[in-house]
C-alpha cells in the first residue's frame, strides 16, 4: 500500500503531474519577485480545497442525491450511494476513484503539495524579513 502523500500523485497520469508542479512552481517564483504579495496568496492557500475535501464533498451530494431519489422515486437509486460509498473506499485503500483523474485535470492538488508551496512562501517571507531587520 502507497504512502498517504503519494497515493493520487501516482494514480494520476504524470502530466497531470507535472502540470501542478509547474503551477506551484510558477506561483513561488512569481512570489519571490513581489513578496508583499505573500501574505494574501498564503490566505488564498488556507481557503484551498484539496483533492480529498473534492472527493468527500462530491460523495456526500451524490450519496444525498441518491437518498433524495429513492425516497421520491424509485428504490432502484439506491444504487447510486451504493455505489459512492464503494468509490470511497477505493479511494481511501488506492487513492484512486473515478473523480480523481478529473480533479486532477482542474486543478486540485493533494493537502501535500499546497503545504510545499506553503512552506516555500514561508520561507521567502521569513528571508525577506530577517535582510529587513537591521544589523544590531
Amino acid at each position: 500500500m502507497t504512502s498517504t502523500i503519494d497515493r493520487v500523485p501516482q494514480n494520476t497520469a504524470e502530466e497531470v503531474n507535472r502540470r501542478i508542479r509547474r503551477a506551484t512552481a510558477a506561483s513561488i517564483a512569481h512570489f519571490g519577485k513581489h513578496r508583499n504579495q505573500i501574505p494574501a496568496r498564503l490566505g488564498e492557500l488556507d481557503r484551498e480545497w484539496d483533492i480529498e475535501r473534492a472527493i468527500e464533498a462530491n460523495a456526500a451530494v451524490l450519496g444525498f442525491v441518491g437518498v433524495a431519489l429513492t425516497a421520491g422515486h424509485s428504490r432502484r437509486w439506491l444504487a447510486l450511494p451504493a455505489l459512492v460509498t464503494a468509490f470511497l473506499f477505493q479511494h481511501a485503500i488506492q487513492g484512486w476513484c473515478p473523480p480523481v483523474p478529473v480533479l486532477r485535470r482542474l486543478g486540485f492538488r493533494t493537502c501535500h503539495e499546497i503545504e510545499e508551496e506553503r512552506r516555500a512562501l514561508l520561507a521567502l517571507r521569513d528571508e525577506q524579513a530577517t535582510t529587513l531587520v537591521p544589523a544590531g
